[in-house]
């Protein structure tokens, strides 16, 4: 694969000037001893069935806070932080956990599920949740992350789909530079399988570990494993995902949709829905009330792409820095501007070896990847990328202005070369340090830190007038729609469920 700086030069500079992104973070509320909090969705924060940018992930102790659409990292980013103080105005004594690994956690079942009212909409996102716990169990789902959405006027679906193909190929550079999640409770890996080792008492880890969120502990399943999805283009990809969104998986119909009236699972599928496929990267379009995802891809179109891979930075207030983004901003546009072969189910199987190999290695001295039909070290494939950067970064700080975007390289040309520089080795660095290698201590303090920080900021009237506002809509929004529900649940689910509401 090479990088065309053609390519570039016909981006014009009010192109690069029209690039957005948005940012969905998930954090859990913990109490101030650092358990995991049993108290539901605070009310002051609106529902989180219908809140455009505060609602809960799996848990219901799992928030994840939404920013709105950005032409600038500042103004995303300012919106991040003013969520975050809206959020730390209504819910007491609890924090945020600042890391992507969990904290303490109870027993599987004493993680509370998320609960989204009596609508049938409603209904449905909470028995999707129990069916992830039935699936994955409940640990797996309360690891968070951040979600970085991007997209670049007028870049066609057999482009975007050509930037998911080497994004995909390159996402172990991302978990190198980025990951933040070498350690974890030891109550997260109890009665697992695993690699990890005993760090200190309570603590477990992997040695050269980046992101163990990205790693065979995290968000991985070995049934989707099996699934071959292709990225080749829109109609392949969807076709790929048809059978695992329709089809009975034994195992998942063998424990059934329901137990009388209390449900476990949304479907026997491999996939109840298409936000349970996990991926470092997606082709995502806004949906339309009742519709589904895969509808509106095939009708309208890849809206923008959704990146999946990032762990929260724990020495962030916020979980991400501004030279992190920039960084996201000239990478995706280097997997947009470079080469872009069709995939294969062989280059597939050598990209998860290769996530995997970094996820749980990546700060191994000499670490060797496969590329193409050879290996090659993680350094000096990752030097080659970075500097194939580079043209990129001049032209994003022409478009506009100052040096940003060549600062935010300069600083991963210097974590590459230097294997205490990542995040995953400061983390480590600050365990040891500070906390006796306790990978909880080490969170709460941070965490507290961040609440501290955070709260000492002041927050505009005009922010505490718009998150107020929307959460009394959301509120009576949801109210409305439970009103309006005429059809029994079960009736609901089948057609939502059924293939014609998958094409077009």
């Amino acid at each position: 694969m090479s990088f065309h700086e053609d390519r570039l030069r016909t981006l014009a500079p009010e192109t690069l000037r029209g690039m957005h992104r948005g940012i969905e973070k998930e954090s859990l509320r913990v109490r101030s001893d650092g358990a995991l909090s049993q108290a539901p969705h605070p009310p002051a924060l609106g529902s989180p069935l219908t809140h455009p940018h505060i609602t809960t992930d799996f848990s219901e102790a799992q928030l994840e806070l939404i920013t709105g659409v950005h032409g600038s990292v500042e103004a995303c980013l300012q919106e991040l932080a003013w969520i975050h103080q809206f959020v730390y105005c209504h819910i007491g004594d609890e924090i945020l956990w600042c890391a992507s690994m969990p904290c303490n956690l109870p027993a599987d079942n004493q993680i509370p599920i998320g609960r989204y009212g009596t609508s049938n909409v409603g209904r449905a996102k909470t028995v999707y949740r129990l069916g992830l716990a039935l699936r994955y169990g409940r640990r797996m789902q309360a690891i968070s992350g951040i979600h970085y959405n991007w997209s670049l006027p007028g870049v066609t679906d057999a482009q975007y789909f050509a930037l998911i193909r080497n994004f995909r190929r390159h996402s172990w550079l991302p978990i190198y530079l980025f990951g933040a999640s070498p350690a974890a409770c030891s109550s997260f890996v109890e009665g697992r399988k695993h690699e990890l080792v005993e760090l200190s008492p309570g603590t477990m880890y992997a040695p050269h570990a980046t992101s163990l969120r990205m790693g065979p502990l995290g968000y991985q399943s070995d049934a989707q494993s099996a699934l071959r999805v292709s990225y080749n283009d829109l109609k392949s990809y969807a076709a790929s995902l048809d059978d695992a969104l329709t089809k009975p998986y034994p195992p998942y119909a063998k424990a059934g949709i329901r137990d009388n009236d209390n449900y476990r699972q949304l479907s026997t599928s491999l996939l109840q829905i298409e936000n349970e496929f996990y991926g470092t990267i997606r082709p995502k379009r806004r949906i339309n009330s009742g519709e589904r995802a895969l509808h509106a891809l095939r009708e309208r179109g890849v809206e923008y792409v959704e990146v999946r891979l990032m762990d929260l930075d724990p020495f962030c207030p916020i979980g991400i820095w501004p030279a992190t983004c920039r960084f996201l901003d000239l990478f995706l546009l280097h997997c947009l501007l470079a080469d872009s072969p069709p995939d294969t189910p062989q280059e597939i199987a050598a990209i998860r070896r290769n996530q995997q190999r970094v996820a749980l290695r990546g700060r191994e001295p000499g670490l060797k990847l496969q590329k193409d039909s050879d290996e090659l070290e993680l350094v000096q494939w990752g030097g080659q990328i970075l500097s194939e950067c580079a043209p990129i970064a001049e032209a994003l700080d022409r478009a506009h202005g100052g040096s940003a975007h060549r600062d935010a390289l300069a600083g991963t040309l210097q974590a590459l070369r230097t294997f205490d520089n990542v995040p995953s080795a400061k983390v480590l660095q600050a365990m040891a340090r500070e906390h006796r290698s306790s990978f909880v201590r080490f969170a709460l303090a941070e965490s507290t830190l961040h609440k501290a920080s955070l709260k000492g900021l002041e927050l505009p009237r005009e922010a505490i007038e718009r998150f107020t506002g929307l959460a009394d809509w959301s509120l009576e929004r949801q109210r409305e729609i439970e009103a309006a529900d005429k059809v029994p649940f079960e009736a609901w689910r089948q057609k939502y469920l059924s293939h014609d509401t998958l094409v077009v």
